[in-house]
């Protein structure tokens, strides 16, 4: 079909060849031959009038004119889909979708668990595929290749929309043993001891870095791990600490010697989970009925704090410096 004299399904090869980078990966995506999508590639760059791709390897890299009409071309193709293809009534317990998700260790195990067990019993055949944290997030959900992200509100955009889902608040952690964590655990003897950290973003501060950072400081990092469940285990048997959420670290002490306390920050680091969504899919049936889910479950969720006994005090007078 062509439309101003251009062949709409070289879009779709345009799009392919956006998302996989590579000629034969994007053929396999889209059930082409090479050959075929070889073809392609040189009628796009005849309409286009533009080379679009240029090789790095095996690898497409994209031109500036392809980036530019690439965000169009993948809005549109969406548009079809969700608008058009996708309108058939949603029956979850008939249904095989599978749902891709942006998320942390910390909300699957706080969190998701409870999900993909009733998710079990009312719609066996639905699956779910969980990608961690990155700095490409903005990018994937624009492309509609994920569902949903679930992430503390501060680290989503206001490009699509987005719902709270449940409050939490960071705290220090340390092994049992480790007498450096006795009261007063004031904030110079926080930032003088070794920290296990866990980073999800190269390009984005942690909101305790934040926090530091605000006020010039830099605290000793020993361990960076890739997950809040992984502090836990560096912290045992030894002096090092960490920070994670509440939650996450009371998951962790109920089978581990962990001991939690407050964070002697110049300020706390309360924040909020939310699910955000490509706006295309206010009213796919899917969509609405996981995120209804997530509503539900997330309504049921008790404050942590009201769950365990009162943290171990931090002296909350002696931790901002003067200087600070």
């Amino acid at each position: 079909m062509r439309f101003n004299g251009l062949d709409l399904n070289l879009l779709v090869a345009l799009d392919a060849l956006m998302s996989e980078r590579n000629l034969t990966a994007a053929a396999r995506s889209i059930n082409l031959s090479q050959p075929a999508m070889s073809a392609a590639v040189a009628r796009l760059r005849t309409y286009f009038q533009d080379e679009l791709f240029t090789m790095a390897g095996r690898e497409f890299i994209p031109t500036r004119r392809a980036e530019g009409i690439a965000p169009a071309v993948r809005e549109a193709l969406l548009q079809i889909q969700l608008s058009i293809i996708s309108r058939e009534p949603f029956d979850p317990a008939r249904s095989d979708r599978r749902f891709k998700i942006v998320l942390s260790d910390y909300v699957t195990l706080v969190f998701f668990e409870r999900i993909a067990e009733r998710v079990a019993r009312e719609a066996p055949g639905v699956s779910f595929e969980f990608l961690p944290p990155g700095d490409d997030n903005e990018d994937l959900l624009r492309r509609g290749d994920v569902d949903f992200f679930i992430l503390p509100e501060i680290f989503l955009s206001n490009a699509h929309p987005q719902a709270r889902l449940f409050d939490d608040v960071h705290v220090c952690v340390g092994c049992t043993s480790n007498k450096q964590l006795e009261e007063p655990f004031t904030f110079e003897r926080y930032m003088s001891m070794g920290h296990v950290v866990a980073k999800f973003y190269t390009r984005r501060p942690g909101l305790e870095d934040s926090c530091l950072l605000e006020h010039g400081r830099e605290r000793r990092i020993d361990v960076v791990v890739h997950g809040f469940s992984m502090i836990p285990s560096m912290v045992s048997g030894n002096e090092r600490i960490g920070t994670m959420p509440l939650r996450l670290a009371q998951h962790f002490a109920r089978t581990m010697p962990l001991r939690i306390v407050e964070l002697p920050l110049p300020r706390h680091l309360p924040f909020t989970e939310a699910v955000q969504w490509h706006e295309l899919h206010n009213s796919d049936p899917g969509s609405v009925w996981m995120r209804e889910m997530l509503f539900e479950e997330a309504s049921r969720m008790v404050s942590p704090i009201a769950t365990t006994a009162p943290l171990s005090n931090s002296n909350q007078h002696e931790c901002c410096p003067a200087h600070m």
